[in-house]
């Protein structure tokens, strides 16, 4: 007898007459069950998360915010973007853009956002060949671009909206509430420690 059926025949022995209990019966919740508005709720809860939020009208307009939150904050107007971003218009509002990946020295990192989660303020980014994952990650600060009407209700909304879209999941997705933070080192809350410092969300529409 090997071990493994050793072990096996014990695991009986022991559990011989033991009645097991059935499984309890899983309800699945229905998506998009929300009382609250959902773009409210989004707002309310990135903001909880410590991300900062404005708006655009259009996807134009949307390099004209970016100027005007980063002279607010007295962070540079250079940033490197999605190449998917780079057709926006970054120099007429002044912005030095590098459609590229990241690397440790950029200090803003410009994405789009699949979708933003409402049930809990999060957004949703998709990573790929136009969307390097690591651009919401290296830079101190993240701005994201997102479109209202790309706002969902829950996490079951918003894989359905990626398989609707994309036929599959990719092969990474980033769910991003608020800035980096850890309270590893004697409970002490440390902004920044794992990624970005600032998340700043631009709902467009």
């Amino acid at each position: 007898m090997s071990a493994r059926e050793a072990i096996l025949a014990r695991v009986r022995a022991a559990t011989a007459g033991t009645q097991v209990p059935p499984a309890p019966e899983v309800i699945p919740r229905a998506a998009g069950t929300l009382t609250e508005d959902p773009l409210l709720r989004f707002r309310r809860l990135a903001e909880t998360s410590g991300s900062t939020l404005d708006a655009a009208a259009s996807p134009a307009a949307a390099p004209g915010r970016v100027a005007a939150y980063l002279k607010e904050a007295g962070l540079p107007q250079t940033a490197v973007v999605w190449p998917a971003l780079a057709a926006l218009p970054w120099a007429a509002a002044g912005i030095a853009a590098a459609a590229r990946a990241p690397r440790a020295t950029d200090a803003i990192g410009i994405t789009a956002a699949c979708c933003g989660i409402a049930e809990t303020g999060t957004l949703l980014l998709l990573s790929g060949g136009d969307s390097p994952g690591a651009t919401s990650l290296v830079p101190e600060t993240h701005i994201a671009l997102l479109p209202r009407a790309c706002i969902v209700c829950d996490l079951e909304a918003a894989f359905a909206r990626v398989r609707a879209e994309h036929g599959a999941l990719p092969r990474a997705l980033a769910f991003i509430s608020g800035p980096s933070r850890t309270a590893d080192i004697e409970q002490t809350i440390v902004i920044g420690a794992h990624g970005p410092r600032r998340v700043h969300i631009i709902l467009i529409g």
